[in-house]
Protein backbone atom coordinates (compact mmCIF):
# COMPACT_ATOMS: atom_id res chain seq x y z
CA UNK A 1 0.00 0.00 0.00
CA UNK A 2 1.48 3.38 -0.95
CA UNK A 3 2.35 5.90 1.73
CA UNK A 4 1.61 9.61 1.48
CA UNK A 5 4.05 12.50 1.07
CA UNK A 6 3.90 13.29 4.79
CA UNK A 7 5.53 9.91 5.48
CA UNK A 8 8.32 10.40 2.93
CA UNK A 9 8.60 9.99 -0.80
CA UNK A 10 6.99 6.68 -1.83
CA UNK A 11 8.79 4.20 -4.04
CA UNK A 12 7.18 4.07 -7.53
CA UNK A 13 7.98 0.36 -7.65
CA UNK A 14 5.40 -0.38 -4.95
CA UNK A 15 2.68 2.01 -6.11
CA UNK A 16 -0.45 0.43 -7.60
CA UNK A 17 -0.96 1.09 -11.29
CA UNK A 18 -4.27 2.50 -12.44
CA UNK A 19 -4.19 0.34 -15.56
CA UNK A 20 -3.38 -2.91 -13.74
CA UNK A 21 -4.39 -3.02 -10.09
CA UNK A 22 -7.80 -1.47 -10.67
CA UNK A 23 -9.00 -3.12 -13.89
CA UNK A 24 -12.63 -3.79 -14.86
CA UNK A 25 -13.69 -3.86 -11.19
CA UNK A 26 -11.76 -1.10 -9.42
CA UNK A 27 -13.97 -0.93 -6.32
CA UNK A 28 -12.05 -3.42 -4.09
CA UNK A 29 -8.79 -1.52 -4.67
CA UNK A 30 -10.48 1.81 -3.97
CA UNK A 31 -11.89 0.40 -0.72
CA UNK A 32 -8.40 -0.72 0.30
CA UNK A 33 -6.95 2.70 -0.49
CA UNK A 34 -9.68 4.53 1.46
CA UNK A 35 -8.99 2.40 4.53
CA UNK A 36 -5.29 3.28 4.35
CA UNK A 37 -5.87 7.01 3.86
CA UNK A 38 -7.70 9.59 1.74
CA UNK A 39 -4.84 10.57 -0.62
CA UNK A 40 -2.19 8.39 -2.26
CA UNK A 41 0.32 8.34 -5.06
CA UNK A 42 -0.29 5.76 -7.78
CA UNK A 43 1.16 5.11 -11.20
CA UNK A 44 -1.06 6.84 -13.74
CA UNK A 45 -1.97 5.83 -17.30
CA UNK A 46 1.30 7.29 -18.61
CA UNK A 47 3.48 5.29 -16.22
CA UNK A 48 4.28 8.29 -14.00
CA UNK A 49 3.34 8.94 -10.34
CA UNK A 50 0.11 10.87 -9.87
CA UNK A 51 -1.84 11.83 -6.76
CA UNK A 52 -5.20 10.12 -6.23
CA UNK A 53 -7.98 11.53 -4.01
CA UNK A 54 -10.33 8.74 -2.88
CA UNK A 55 -12.72 9.98 -0.15
CA UNK A 56 -16.02 11.69 -0.95
CA UNK A 57 -15.62 14.91 1.04
CA UNK A 58 -12.02 15.38 -0.11
CA UNK A 59 -13.05 14.67 -3.70
CA UNK A 60 -15.88 17.19 -3.55
CA UNK A 61 -13.60 19.86 -2.12
CA UNK A 62 -10.84 19.12 -4.64
CA UNK A 63 -13.18 19.52 -7.61
CA UNK A 64 -13.99 23.08 -6.50
CA UNK A 65 -10.52 24.05 -5.26
CA UNK A 66 -9.11 26.90 -7.44
CA UNK A 67 -5.59 25.80 -6.46
CA UNK A 68 -6.10 22.63 -8.49
CA UNK A 69 -5.98 23.89 -12.06
CA UNK A 70 -7.03 22.20 -15.30
CA UNK A 71 -4.50 24.20 -17.28
CA UNK A 72 -1.53 22.02 -18.23
CA UNK A 73 0.79 25.03 -18.10
CA UNK A 74 0.72 24.62 -14.31
CA UNK A 75 2.24 21.14 -14.46
CA UNK A 76 5.83 20.51 -13.48
CA UNK A 77 7.71 19.80 -16.75
CA UNK A 78 7.80 16.09 -17.43
CA UNK A 79 5.21 15.19 -14.77
CA UNK A 80 2.31 14.80 -17.17
CA UNK A 81 1.77 14.68 -20.92
CA UNK A 82 -1.69 13.32 -21.63
CA UNK A 83 -3.40 13.42 -24.99
CA UNK A 84 -1.52 15.91 -27.13
CA UNK A 85 -3.96 18.05 -29.10
CA UNK A 86 -3.15 20.53 -31.84
CA UNK A 87 -3.59 24.20 -30.82
CA UNK A 88 -6.82 24.40 -32.83
CA UNK A 89 -8.43 21.85 -30.45
CA UNK A 90 -6.61 22.56 -27.18
CA UNK A 91 -8.19 25.90 -26.22
CA UNK A 92 -11.21 24.26 -24.64
CA UNK A 93 -12.91 24.32 -21.25
CA UNK A 94 -10.99 21.25 -20.06
CA UNK A 95 -7.69 23.11 -20.25
CA UNK A 96 -8.81 26.47 -18.84
CA UNK A 97 -9.47 28.18 -15.52
CA UNK A 98 -10.45 31.59 -14.26
CA UNK A 99 -11.62 34.37 -16.54
CA UNK A 100 -11.06 32.57 -19.85
CA UNK A 101 -12.99 29.56 -18.61
CA UNK A 102 -15.84 31.73 -17.30
CA UNK A 103 -16.03 33.67 -20.59
CA UNK A 104 -16.30 30.58 -22.76
CA UNK A 105 -18.70 28.88 -20.38
CA UNK A 106 -20.96 31.92 -20.42
CA UNK A 107 -21.21 31.71 -24.21
CA UNK A 108 -22.14 28.02 -24.25
CA UNK A 109 -24.34 27.73 -21.14
CA UNK A 110 -27.63 29.06 -22.64
CA UNK A 111 -27.66 26.20 -25.16
CA UNK A 112 -28.00 23.75 -22.25
CA UNK A 113 -30.33 25.82 -20.05
CA UNK A 114 -33.74 24.69 -18.71
CA UNK A 115 -35.75 26.32 -21.50
CA UNK A 116 -33.71 24.61 -24.24
CA UNK A 117 -33.85 21.25 -22.45
CA UNK A 118 -37.63 21.46 -22.11
CA UNK A 119 -37.87 22.26 -25.79
CA UNK A 120 -35.80 19.17 -26.59
CA UNK A 121 -37.82 16.78 -24.44
CA UNK A 122 -40.20 15.65 -27.17
CA UNK A 123 -37.42 15.46 -29.76
CA UNK A 124 -35.39 13.16 -27.50
CA UNK A 125 -38.42 10.96 -26.97
CA UNK A 126 -39.30 10.85 -30.67
CA UNK A 127 -35.69 10.01 -31.60
CA UNK A 128 -35.54 7.19 -29.05
CA UNK A 129 -38.89 5.81 -30.15
CA UNK A 130 -37.93 5.91 -33.83
CA UNK A 131 -34.69 4.06 -33.20
CA UNK A 132 -36.43 1.37 -31.16
CA UNK A 133 -39.26 0.94 -33.66
CA UNK A 134 -36.70 0.34 -36.39
CA UNK A 135 -34.70 -2.09 -34.25
CA UNK A 136 -37.85 -3.98 -33.30
CA UNK A 137 -38.23 -5.11 -36.90
CA UNK A 138 -35.05 -7.17 -36.65
CA UNK A 139 -35.60 -10.88 -35.91
CA UNK A 140 -32.71 -11.42 -33.48
CA UNK A 141 -30.84 -9.58 -30.75
CA UNK A 142 -29.69 -6.01 -31.35
CA UNK A 143 -26.76 -4.13 -29.84
CA UNK A 144 -28.26 -1.32 -27.78
CA UNK A 145 -24.88 0.42 -27.52
CA UNK A 146 -24.20 0.91 -31.24
CA UNK A 147 -27.79 0.83 -32.46
CA UNK A 148 -29.57 2.81 -29.74
CA UNK A 149 -27.43 4.69 -27.19
CA UNK A 150 -24.81 5.97 -29.67
CA UNK A 151 -27.13 7.27 -32.41
CA UNK A 152 -29.50 8.79 -29.85
CA UNK A 153 -26.72 10.84 -28.29
CA UNK A 154 -25.01 11.74 -31.57
CA UNK A 155 -28.15 12.88 -33.36
CA UNK A 156 -29.08 15.21 -30.52
CA UNK A 157 -25.61 16.70 -30.10
CA UNK A 158 -25.21 17.28 -33.82
CA UNK A 159 -28.60 18.98 -33.87
CA UNK A 160 -27.76 21.27 -30.93
CA UNK A 161 -24.36 22.13 -32.34
CA UNK A 162 -25.57 22.46 -35.94
CA UNK A 163 -23.24 19.83 -37.39
CA UNK A 164 -24.35 17.98 -40.51
CA UNK A 165 -25.87 14.63 -39.48
CA UNK A 166 -23.92 12.89 -42.23
CA UNK A 167 -20.75 13.71 -40.26
CA UNK A 168 -21.92 12.01 -37.07
CA UNK A 169 -20.55 8.57 -37.87
CA UNK A 170 -17.19 10.00 -38.89
CA UNK A 171 -16.96 11.87 -35.58
CA UNK A 172 -17.88 8.64 -33.82
CA UNK A 173 -15.00 6.79 -35.46
CA UNK A 174 -12.51 9.58 -34.79
CA UNK A 175 -13.39 9.99 -31.11
CA UNK A 176 -13.29 6.21 -30.64
CA UNK A 177 -9.68 6.33 -31.84
CA UNK A 178 -8.88 9.15 -29.39
CA UNK A 179 -10.32 7.23 -26.44
CA UNK A 180 -9.06 3.72 -27.28
CA UNK A 181 -5.75 2.86 -25.58
CA UNK A 182 -4.78 0.17 -28.11
CA UNK A 183 -1.58 0.44 -30.15
CA UNK A 184 -3.61 0.43 -33.36
CA UNK A 185 -5.62 3.45 -32.23
CA UNK A 186 -2.50 5.32 -31.09
CA UNK A 187 -1.02 4.80 -34.53
CA UNK A 188 -4.09 6.45 -36.09
CA UNK A 189 -4.25 9.37 -33.65
CA UNK A 190 -2.85 11.91 -36.10
CA UNK A 191 -5.30 10.83 -38.78
CA UNK A 192 -8.24 11.22 -36.39
CA UNK A 193 -7.18 14.66 -35.17
CA UNK A 194 -6.63 15.90 -38.72
CA UNK A 195 -10.05 14.61 -39.72
CA UNK A 196 -11.74 16.37 -36.81
CA UNK A 197 -10.05 19.71 -37.51
CA UNK A 198 -10.83 19.54 -41.24
CA UNK A 199 -14.46 18.52 -40.75
CA UNK A 200 -15.21 21.13 -38.08
CA UNK A 201 -13.53 23.82 -40.16
CA UNK A 202 -15.84 22.98 -43.06
CA UNK A 203 -18.88 23.00 -40.75
CA UNK A 204 -17.91 26.40 -39.36
CA UNK A 205 -17.46 27.83 -42.84
CA UNK A 206 -20.90 26.54 -43.83
CA UNK A 207 -22.56 28.05 -40.75
CA UNK A 208 -20.77 31.35 -41.26
CA UNK A 209 -22.19 31.50 -44.81
CA UNK A 210 -25.69 30.49 -43.66
CA UNK A 211 -26.19 31.16 -39.92
CA UNK A 212 -28.95 29.36 -38.04
CA UNK A 213 -30.23 29.11 -34.48
CA UNK A 214 -27.81 26.31 -33.58
CA UNK A 215 -24.96 26.60 -31.07
CA UNK A 216 -22.25 26.70 -33.73
CA UNK A 217 -23.89 29.78 -35.27
CA UNK A 218 -24.04 31.40 -31.82
CA UNK A 219 -20.35 30.68 -31.23
CA UNK A 220 -19.42 32.04 -34.69
CA UNK A 221 -21.31 35.26 -33.90
CA UNK A 222 -19.30 35.52 -30.68
CA UNK A 223 -16.08 34.98 -32.62
CA UNK A 224 -17.01 37.63 -35.15
CA UNK A 225 -18.50 40.01 -32.58
CA UNK A 226 -17.58 41.75 -29.36
CA UNK A 227 -17.01 38.64 -27.22
CA UNK A 228 -13.75 38.11 -29.07
CA UNK A 229 -13.82 34.33 -29.18
CA UNK A 230 -10.62 33.36 -30.98
CA UNK A 231 -10.59 31.05 -33.99
CA UNK A 232 -8.87 28.30 -31.97
CA UNK A 233 -11.35 28.74 -29.10
CA UNK A 234 -14.24 28.39 -31.54
CA UNK A 235 -12.88 25.19 -33.05
CA UNK A 236 -11.88 23.81 -29.64
CA UNK A 237 -15.34 24.42 -28.18
CA UNK A 238 -17.02 22.64 -31.06
CA UNK A 239 -14.61 19.73 -30.65
CA UNK A 240 -15.13 19.49 -26.90
CA UNK A 241 -18.92 19.41 -27.20
CA UNK A 242 -18.71 16.47 -29.58
CA UNK A 243 -15.79 14.69 -27.92
CA UNK A 244 -16.90 14.96 -24.29
CA UNK A 245 -20.60 15.35 -24.92
CA UNK A 246 -21.70 11.90 -25.93
CA UNK A 247 -19.27 9.13 -24.95
CA UNK A 248 -20.17 9.27 -21.26
CA UNK A 249 -23.88 9.46 -22.06
CA UNK A 250 -23.65 6.37 -24.26
CA UNK A 251 -21.95 4.46 -21.45
CA UNK A 252 -24.47 5.63 -18.86
CA UNK A 253 -27.43 4.60 -21.03
CA UNK A 254 -25.96 1.14 -21.59
CA UNK A 255 -25.27 0.59 -17.89
CA UNK A 256 -28.72 1.83 -16.89
CA UNK A 257 -30.46 -0.39 -19.45
CA UNK A 258 -28.42 -3.46 -18.48
CA UNK A 259 -29.27 -2.86 -14.83
CA UNK A 260 -32.97 -2.27 -15.50
CA UNK A 261 -33.21 -5.54 -17.42
CA UNK A 262 -31.41 -7.66 -14.82
CA UNK A 263 -32.19 -6.36 -11.32
CA UNK A 264 -35.13 -8.37 -9.88
CA UNK A 265 -38.32 -6.35 -9.57
CA UNK A 266 -36.74 -3.16 -10.87
CA UNK A 267 -38.28 -3.25 -14.34
CA UNK A 268 -41.88 -3.14 -13.07
CA UNK A 269 -41.13 -0.30 -10.63
CA UNK A 270 -39.57 1.79 -13.37
CA UNK A 271 -42.54 1.29 -15.68
CA UNK A 272 -44.96 2.46 -13.02
CA UNK A 273 -43.42 5.86 -12.23
CA UNK A 274 -41.42 8.51 -14.12
CA UNK A 275 -39.99 9.66 -10.77
CA UNK A 276 -38.70 6.15 -10.17
CA UNK A 277 -36.75 6.28 -13.45
CA UNK A 278 -35.16 9.60 -12.51
CA UNK A 279 -34.12 8.27 -9.10
CA UNK A 280 -32.81 5.10 -10.70
CA UNK A 281 -30.67 7.01 -13.19
CA UNK A 282 -29.13 9.16 -10.46
CA UNK A 283 -28.27 6.08 -8.42
CA UNK A 284 -26.85 4.33 -11.49
CA UNK A 285 -24.46 7.26 -12.02
CA UNK A 286 -23.37 7.03 -8.38
CA UNK A 287 -23.15 3.24 -8.19
CA UNK A 288 -21.36 2.54 -11.47
CA UNK A 289 -21.11 5.77 -13.43
CA UNK A 290 -19.18 6.27 -16.67
CA UNK A 291 -16.60 8.69 -15.22
CA UNK A 292 -14.26 6.80 -12.94
CA UNK A 293 -11.68 9.59 -12.69
CA UNK A 294 -12.32 13.31 -13.07
CA UNK A 295 -10.08 15.11 -15.55
CA UNK A 296 -6.53 15.64 -14.23
CA UNK A 297 -5.67 18.75 -12.29
CA UNK A 298 -2.39 20.42 -11.35
CA UNK A 299 -1.53 22.04 -8.04
CA UNK A 300 -0.69 25.73 -8.55
CA UNK A 301 0.87 25.80 -5.08
CA UNK A 302 1.48 23.29 -2.31
CA UNK A 303 -1.98 21.97 -1.45
CA UNK A 304 -2.82 20.05 1.72
CA UNK A 305 -5.63 17.49 1.55
CA UNK A 306 -6.43 15.66 4.79
CA UNK A 307 -2.89 16.10 6.04
CA UNK A 308 -1.19 15.11 2.79
CA UNK A 309 0.81 17.86 1.07
CA UNK A 310 0.64 17.79 -2.73
CA UNK A 311 3.56 19.84 -4.10
CA UNK A 312 3.00 22.62 -6.62
CA UNK A 313 3.04 21.33 -10.19
CA UNK A 314 2.10 17.74 -9.32
CA UNK A 315 -0.80 16.15 -11.23
CA UNK A 316 -3.90 15.11 -9.28
CA UNK A 317 -6.75 12.73 -10.11
CA UNK A 318 -10.05 12.72 -8.24
CA UNK A 319 -11.42 9.17 -8.09
CA UNK A 320 -15.16 9.65 -8.47
CA UNK A 321 -15.76 5.90 -8.47
CA UNK A 322 -14.06 5.65 -5.09
CA UNK A 323 -15.83 8.71 -3.66
CA UNK A 324 -19.19 7.24 -4.65
CA UNK A 325 -18.50 4.06 -2.65
CA UNK A 326 -17.27 5.92 0.45
CA UNK A 327 -19.16 4.56 3.50
CA UNK A 328 -18.55 7.87 5.27
CA UNK A 329 -20.84 9.52 2.71
CA UNK A 330 -23.28 6.77 1.69
CA UNK A 331 -25.08 4.10 3.69
CA UNK A 332 -24.36 0.63 2.26
CA UNK A 333 -22.46 2.24 -0.66
CA UNK A 334 -21.91 -1.08 -2.46
CA UNK A 335 -25.64 -1.63 -2.78
CA UNK A 336 -27.70 0.06 -5.46
CA UNK A 337 -30.51 1.97 -3.73
CA UNK A 338 -32.58 4.29 -5.96
CA UNK A 339 -34.17 7.16 -4.07
CA UNK A 340 -31.33 7.67 -1.59
CA UNK A 341 -31.79 10.63 0.74
CA UNK A 342 -28.06 11.30 1.13
CA UNK A 343 -26.11 14.05 -0.58
CA UNK A 344 -25.87 13.90 -4.35
CA UNK A 345 -23.19 12.20 -6.40
CA UNK A 346 -20.27 13.85 -8.20
CA UNK A 347 -20.87 12.14 -11.53
CA UNK A 348 -21.19 15.48 -13.33
CA UNK A 349 -18.49 17.18 -11.31
CA UNK A 350 -18.74 19.98 -8.78
CA UNK A 351 -17.77 23.63 -8.66
CA UNK A 352 -16.89 25.91 -11.61
CA UNK A 353 -16.21 22.98 -13.95
CA UNK A 354 -19.56 21.28 -13.34
CA UNK A 355 -20.62 19.56 -16.57
CA UNK A 356 -22.44 21.97 -18.88
CA UNK A 357 -24.31 19.10 -20.54
CA UNK A 358 -25.55 17.47 -17.32
CA UNK A 359 -29.20 18.35 -17.95
CA UNK A 360 -29.05 17.00 -21.51
CA UNK A 361 -27.33 13.79 -20.36
CA UNK A 362 -29.97 13.23 -17.67
CA UNK A 363 -32.75 13.84 -20.18
CA UNK A 364 -31.26 11.36 -22.65
CA UNK A 365 -30.61 8.60 -20.10
CA UNK A 366 -34.02 8.86 -18.44
CA UNK A 367 -35.78 8.95 -21.80
CA UNK A 368 -33.76 6.05 -23.22
CA UNK A 369 -34.72 3.79 -20.30
CA UNK A 370 -38.35 4.96 -20.18
CA UNK A 371 -39.09 4.51 -23.88
CA UNK A 372 -37.34 1.13 -24.04
CA UNK A 373 -39.43 -0.26 -21.16
CA UNK A 374 -42.62 1.20 -22.62
CA UNK A 375 -42.15 -0.35 -26.03
CA UNK A 376 -40.44 -3.58 -25.06
CA UNK A 377 -41.37 -4.45 -21.46
CA UNK A 378 -40.16 -8.03 -21.93
CA UNK A 379 -36.77 -7.14 -23.47
CA UNK A 380 -34.04 -9.47 -22.28
CA UNK A 381 -30.25 -9.59 -22.34
CA UNK A 382 -28.95 -12.44 -24.45
CA UNK A 383 -25.59 -12.42 -22.65
CA UNK A 384 -25.34 -12.73 -18.85
CA UNK A 385 -24.66 -9.37 -17.24
CA UNK A 386 -21.40 -10.56 -15.68
CA UNK A 387 -20.08 -11.58 -19.12
CA UNK A 388 -20.59 -8.21 -20.81
CA UNK A 389 -17.23 -6.82 -21.93
CA UNK A 390 -16.05 -3.37 -20.78
CA UNK A 391 -15.45 -0.56 -23.24
CA UNK A 392 -11.82 -0.19 -24.39
CA UNK A 393 -11.54 3.42 -23.25
CA UNK A 394 -8.94 5.48 -21.38
CA UNK A 395 -11.55 7.66 -19.67
CA UNK A 396 -15.01 6.06 -19.76
CA UNK A 397 -16.35 3.06 -17.85
CA UNK A 398 -19.09 1.21 -19.64
CA UNK A 399 -20.20 -1.74 -21.71
CA UNK A 400 -18.74 -2.45 -25.15
CA UNK A 401 -21.78 -4.32 -26.52
CA UNK A 402 -25.26 -4.77 -25.08
CA UNK A 403 -27.04 -7.60 -26.96
CA UNK A 404 -30.77 -7.47 -26.23
CA UNK A 405 -33.75 -9.33 -27.63
CA UNK A 406 -36.53 -6.76 -28.01
CA UNK A 407 -39.86 -8.33 -27.03
CA UNK A 408 -43.08 -6.34 -26.55
CA UNK A 409 -44.52 -8.95 -24.17
CA UNK A 410 -43.69 -12.28 -22.58
CA UNK A 411 -44.14 -15.33 -24.79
Amino acid sequence: MPSDRTAGTPDPAVMPRLDEAFGPDPYPMYAELRKAGPVHQVIGPEGRPIWLVTGFQDARAALADPRLSLNRSNATPGSYTGLSLPPALDKNLLNMDGRDHARLRRLVAPAFGPARMEGLRQQVRDTAAGLLDSLGLQPGPVDLVEDYAAPLSLVLLCDILGVDQTESERFRRWTTILLNPSAESRARLGEALEGIVTSLTVQIQARRAEPGTDLLSVLIAAHDGEDRLSADELLSLAFLLLFAGYENTIAAIATAVATALTEPGLRSRLRESPDAVTEFVEETIRFDGPVELAIRRFATEDVEISGVVIPAGDPVLVALASAHRDPAAFTCPNRMTPGRTEQGHLGFGHGPHYCLGAALARLEIVTAVTVLLERYPAATLTTPREELRPRPSVRTRGIARLPVLLRPEDD
